[in-house]
């Protein structure tokens, strides 16, 4: 079965799909989380002014359990990009 072209687009592009988070997130005024290789158990949270930092991450969820919110506890402060 053939792929419409636009799906085959999308597929081409799926490795730029982080940032378009990372970019939206930003537009939003919130941090951008990434789990990156060398991270361990943690996240890479990154803030739109470019400091970053390694945090652990716990999501809190309504009687639905529906996120709400993130809450991170710095680890450590990496370096700003």
């Amino acid at each position: 079965m053939e792929r419409p072209v636009f799906l085959e687009k999308l597929l081409s592009n799926i490795d730029n799909i982080h940032e378009l988070g990372r970019q939206r997130a930003f537009e939003l005024g919130n941090p951008f989380y990434a789990k990156y290789e060398g991270d361990g158990e943690y996240y890479t949270k990154e803030l739109p002014t470019g400091e970053r930092y390694l945090v652990s991450v716990e999501i809190i969820v309504d009687e639905n359990d529906m996120p709400v919110q993130v809450k991170d506890t710095v680890i450590k402060q990496l370096s700003s990009q």
